[in-house]
């Protein structure tokens, strides 16, 4: 019965939302649903890695390098620091570039191998003479072409830059390059992928004055790039502006220090995977970045601008060095924070990373490394959810702070030993979230069971025996479990017509003269009787009496209760005739499905009846309506004939019930052991199959063949029904095809 309501007082029952979570939750168990839902939502996160996760992660790198930062004993990047001292020499910012040539002289007279600026020229030299001359109109004539007839000092330091493999600082710009004074390109080759689609793009470059951008012999980026909180702990090795990829100032620094003339990028279809400088293989992450292993900032690298230029500097201090110039000074603003906590220079990040790479002691994160985190974050997940509801808390919580502690050794081991990140934080996290929620979940799920027991049987039991249960629940499966069972649904067909020609006691007993002997034929089949539907029956195997057999006995007394009509039908025309009215035969349909059901103790707080829930009892019920469709009298499920093979049942036809998306292959159930041995039975199958595999393979003229052979045959086996229905299928898809994509099924729209 159904009550249907007007769009306006019509309510959204919040029970439907409930019903799949609460079927899961009996089926696996409420505390294991709650945590494989956890889990889910857990791996959910770490796929979609939002900011706090990234930070999160980050963070765990950072205390790595806090608790073990690298040492370098032997410096070979030396750092010309235009500190505070420098500029109350020398003067403030920017120096005259025949100032900037002789600290260039002075470096290389000192033993410098490389110069790399961090420092970017972008306009001409203010104090060049032709430019003093242009900007004071005031002086004479003869004073402004003496100044005209001077060096200019952009080209003194060109000049310089020509003689010695120095590197000049570019910077990113978000606005794009224009004008006639193109990037210079460096020489790059690539290996596998394109990588360009991942390395980070920026419009535009800010560079040198054109003049020193041609004289100098390598250009480099200075762009650092910190994270989400102002931390730098990757840096790029390139970058990229439109389709022009360029090296950042570490890279290109390093490779006039070996004296390489081209760069090799390597990459695969997930972006890039090292950088090749001079034979050294440098990896990086897809976006062409390196982790950069941190030392504690010293004053041993760093030599003074103004004691270069006075010749006070340590004799030693450059000798043999590559050396970085750039700026200490607060007012020049370029301070960055590293994940040591220090702020330093920007200068002082390019020169660690060129020595990590030198001394191969740079960090590394795998391409893989984050899969792996989130098979660790699936792995442990899982074993708890086994482990959590079968063991008991505290070895749970024991085994559980072992596997953290054992991810967190692996994960330092492998950054000091091999430099590889590798984040425990999350996978840690993740467990312990699992654990509590299923840890509560089982403490709330044995609080509501003590309470269900109390209020179910404190009705029929003493108080005693009420709190003995309550104390030990698992000695009552309230409310059900799980079994394979297999469920009989037998109806008597056309009844309605029946009871219209009978008055209310010869109704009654005729229905108790049908399922009396039906009842007999279950139950000595080790069936038992869920319920009467009027004059329909629902029987099931294997519960709450265990039986192997289950479909194989379902089955054959489906066979018995057909069997058995015939005697009964006798016996009811004979009391039609003496009591002079008309009589109707009984005829059956029988529908036998095996599967997993929910079995137990079913119903309302105020009444509850043992019985059973599941996909297969829906199945059974429908394949009991289908039997008209068919013309047969019995049909089981697929499940239940792989169960029963020993009988004798056909294959009739591939379907899709109403209500179910996966199609079932279902079997008229014909006969015995004896029947299925017969050669006709044998024939019958073999032919069977040939017309549906024709059938299904859109083999038209083959099924008929095969259909002819079938039809010569199901007068013996009473299918001459699902034959002639074959039949017009065939004609039907001959003139209209069903289509390639067809799977063969038969979409049965009734119940």
């Amino acid at each position: 019965m159904s009550v249907e309501s007007s769009p306006a007082t019509a309510t959204f029952d919040w029970r439907v939302l409930s019903r799949p979570f609460a079927k899961a939750s009996r089926r696996f168990g409420s505390a294991r649903l709650i945590g494989l839902l956890v889990l889910i939502v857990l791996l959910g996160l770490r796929v979609w890695d939002p900011v706090p996760l990234r930070i999160l992660r980050e963070k765990t790198f950072d205390t790595y390098q806090f608790l073990a930062p690298t040492e370098a004993t032997v410096h070979q990047v030396a750092i010309v620091d235009i500190d505070e001292e420098s500029l109350t020499e020398v003067g403030q910012w920017p120096w005259p570039r025949t100032l900037v040539a002789e600290l260039i002289v002075r470096m290389f007279q000192a033993g410098a191998v490389t110069v790399g600026f961090d420092i970017v020229f972008p306009e001409p030299d203010r104090m060049s003479p032709a430019l003093i001359a242009d900007a004071l109109p005031q002086l004479s004539q003869d004073v402004r072409d003496s100044l005209a007839d001077l060096p200019d000092n952009d080209e003194v330091l060109a000049n310089i830059l020509r003689q010695a493999p120095i590197v000049l600082g570019r910077a990113t710009s978000d606005t794009p390059t224009v004008g006639e004074n193109k990037v210079i390109k460096p020489s790059i080759a690539y290996k596998g992928g394109n990588p360009r689609p991942r390395i980070m793009n920026f419009p535009g470059v800010i560079r040198n004055t054109p003049v020193l951008e041609a004289a100098a012999r390598g250009h480099g980026l200075i762009t650092l790039l910190p994270e989400l909180d102002s931390i730098v702990r990757r840096v790029p090795l390139v970058l990229r502006s439109g389709k022009d990829v360029m090296p950042t100032l570490s890279t290109e620094v390093l490779r006039l220090a070996t004296g390489a003339s081209t760069l090799l990028i390597k990459s695969n279809e997930y972006g890039m995977q090292s950088v090749a400088v001079g034979g050294v293989d440098i990896p990086t992450d897809s976006k062409g970045r390196i982790w950069v292993r941190f030392a504690h900032q010293g004053s041993e690298r760093y030599v003074s601008a103004g004691d270069v230029l006075s010749g006070t500097a340590p004799a030693d201090a450059l000798k043999g060095k590559i050396v970085l110039v750039g700026t200490s000074a607060a007012g020049l603003h370029d301070i960055k924070t590293t994940p040591l906590g220090e702020q330093v220079p920007g200068v002082e990040v390019h020169a660690q990373l060129i020595e990590a790479v030198l001394a191969g002691n740079h960090l590394t994160r795998s391409s893989w490394a984050d899969a792996a985190e989130f098979f660790l974050v699936l792995a442990i997940g899982l074993w708890l959810v086994v482990l959590v509801p079968i063991v008991r808390a505290r070895w749970t919580i024991g085994i559980l702070l072992a596997q953290v502690v054992g991810l967190a050794v692996a994960s330092w081991y492998l950054f000091i030993e091999m430099g590889m990140l590798i984040d425990v934080a999350y996978p840690s996290i993740s467990a312990f979230l699992v654990f509590s929620l299923m840890t509560y979940a089982n403490y709330a799920r044995e609080e509501q069971r003590r309470q269900e027991i109390r209020n179910a049987f404190s009705r029929y039991v003493s108080p005693d025996l009420v709190n003995d249960l309550a104390a030990n629940p698992d000695q009552l499966k309230l409310g059900g479990e799980m079994r394979f069972m297999t469920v009989l649904f037998c109806d008597i067909r056309g009844f309605t017509t029946i009871s219209e020609k009978l008055d209310a006691e010869q109704l009654t007993s005729l229905i108790n003269a049908f399922l009396t002997p039906m009842t007999d034929i279950i139950l000595q089949h080790r069936g038992t009787i869920d319920k009467y539907m009027g004059d329909a029956i629902m029987a099931i195997w294997n519960a709450p009496l265990a039986d192997d057999l289950h479909a194989f006995n379902a089955c054959r007394a489906a066979l018995d209760m057909i069997a058995r009509l015939g005697p009964l039908n006798e016996e009811l025309a004979a009391e039609a005739e003496a009591e002079g009215r008309e009589y109707v035969p009984i005829r059956i349909g029988v529908g036998v499905q095996s599967g997993e059901c929910c079995v137990g103790n079913l119903g309302s707080h105020q009444r509850f009846d043992y019985s059973v829930l599941g996909d297969s009892v829906n199945l059974a019920s429908r394949l009991e309506g289908l039997t008209k469709q068919f013309g047969v009298t019995a049909i089981v499920g697929d499940t239940a004939e792989a169960e029963a093979r020993e009988l004798m049942a056909v294959e009739i036809d591939l379907i899709r019930v109403k209500g179910k998306f996966e199609p079932e292959h279902i079997f008229a159930l014909l006969g015995d052991e004896e029947m299925r041995g017969t050669e006709d039975a044998e024939r019958l199958l073999a032919r069977n199959e040939a017309m549906l595999d024709a059938y299904r393979g859109q083999d038209w003229a083959g099924a008929r063949a095969a259909l002819a052979d079938c039809a010569a045959l199901a007068p013996a086996f009473g299918l001459e029904a699902v034959y002639e229905m074959y039949e017009e299928r065939i004609t039907e898809f001959e003139a209209s095809p069903p289509g390639a994509d067809w799977d063969g099924v038969f979409v049965a729209q009734s119940k």
